[in-house]
């Protein structure tokens, strides 16, 4: 098992067990009783129960694996919020993404002011350690005040028809969002979210310029890289 893996220790199910909960719950629209229903078709007995907690607790861990075995982002960044129901109550979701559609990093908040913008640049710019040279966004003025001040070097475009990057990216949030009912406090969305933004595109490659055999041979890559990470395996992860 790679030194990376998260640790094990004291858990009765197997990794094999454990990294498919994980993987079933983020990288589909399905509930932890689902999930249990899934395995149990397959013949292993679990309780929703243990697959929440087996998420909660590997489910960062996870995303932060294969965070640290991405490629350094591009150049160009597309940054976006939307807005997102938590306890009936409307806030905000910020999320950057590179040209290729990696997350970057994500942000629930109360507001969309010029405060939080000036904070998520300058967590975007500590997380990645990188320095873009655009950055794309729509027209909210908090991103130019924010931009001004933390990274007026880089170009800033402002276009709501070029940030359709940014704006894609949060379509499979919506559908999660939507399966859930909700989340249930901001802090709670923001740990789920974090995780599932690290975990859900990886198993979504850009499907539409691949051909069949390509598509099959990157998906063969990244489940090899996703046995890697949870400590599944020790294969090198090769095409």
């Amino acid at each position: 098992m790679s030194s990376a893996s998260p640790s094990y220790q004291g858990h009765r199910y197997p990794v094999e067990i454990i990294s498919h909960c994980v993987w079933l719950y983020f990288r589909f629209p399905l509930s932890f009783r689902e999930v249990e229903e899934l395995m149990f078709e397959r013949g292993v007995i679990v309780s929703y129960e243990t697959v929440r907690r087996w998420c909660l607790k590997f489910g960062q861990a996870y995303a932060n694996g294969l965070h640290r075995r991405r490629p350094w982002p591009g150049d160009t960044w597309h940054l976006d919020e939307v807005f997102i129901k938590i306890n009936g109550e409307r806030k905000y979701l910020w999320r950057a993404v590179d040209a290729d559609g990696n997350v970057l990093d994500i942000l629930v908040q109360n507001r969309r002011d010029t405060a939080v913008a000036r904070r998520f640049f300058r967590t975007l710019l500590t997380k990645t350690g990188w320095v873009p040279l655009v950055i794309v966004t729509d027209k909210l003025r908090s991103y130019r005040a924010a931009h001004r001040e933390v990274m007026p070097s880089v170009e800033h475009c402002s276009h709501k028809g070029l940030n359709n990057r940014a704006e894609n990216s949060h379509q499979p949030t919506r559908q999660r969002e939507r399966t859930m009912k909700g989340f249930r406090s901001v802090g709670a969305a923001q740990r789920y979210l974090a995780a599932f933004s690290g975990i859900s595109p990886h198993f979504r490659p850009r499907r539409h310029p691949m051909t069949a055999p390509g598509y099959r041979a990157e998906m063969t890559v990244r489940f090899a890289l996703w046995e890697q990470v949870t400590g599944v395996t020790s294969r090198p992860a090769t095409a």
